[in-house]
């Protein structure tokens, strides 16, 4: 599956964004990944997230409501579920395609209008990434980790659609080890 640069990052940017939720990480002790006002700062330098300036408790609630809206996306049954859940998001935005070309980097569409609030701006940019998957007709790879500790969202890019964990050297490995040696414990009877 090809994936134009931007879309990758906006992408990229929607996973970190779900999984900065509470309820992100089924069984461990419940935290924020976005507690305050300096996380979210952090998150849109981290992310590179354009044109945002000064954030506020404002910016955090509503990057908190469009968080909670993404979430709905990765847990959406099917394509039409999910195309309506983004189709309302984006409209929500005020989306406002333009080209633009900055920091070294080649034409590319911007989906957020000039001076956009960071919500606006994530919904619009996150929000066309998913909708690019689901146009393709690959509303699946829109994925939760199957560890049973885990729940993060991901987006699976993999050539045949075949990845189940969030992270194959941490959920994966853990898994597998486990599932090992309950099968060695298992034939030593």
């Amino acid at each position: 599956m090809q994936i134009p640069h931007d879309t990758r990052i906006a992408l990229d940017a929607v996973v970190d964004l779900v999984n900065t939720a509470p309820d992100s990480m089924p069984g461990s002790a419940p935290a924020d990944g976005l507690a305050d006002v300096a996380a979210l700062t952090a998150f849109a330098r981290d992310h590179a997230i354009s044109d945002v300036t000064h954030l506020g408790s404002g910016d955090l609630r509503a990057v908190h409501a469009v968080r909670a809206r993404f979430a709905e996306v990765f847990a959406a049954p099917d394509a039409a579920a999910a195309a309506k859940l983004i189709n309302e998001l984006v409209a929500a935005a005020g989306t406002t395609p333009r080209l633009t070309d900055h920091d070294g980097y080649d034409w590319h569409v911007h989906y957020f209008a000039p001076g956009a609030s960071i919500a606006d701006h994530l919904t619009a940019d996150c929000g066309m990434a998913l909708a690019f998957i689901v146009v393709a007709g690959e509303h699946e790879r829109l994925r939760r980790c199957e560890a049973p500790d885990c729940g993060r969202a991901f987006v699976d890019l993999s050539r045949n659609r075949s990845r189940r964990y969030c992270d194959s050297r941490t959920c994966g490995n853990r898994l597998h080890v486990a599932a090992y040696r309950a099968r060695r414990k298992e034939a030593a009877g």
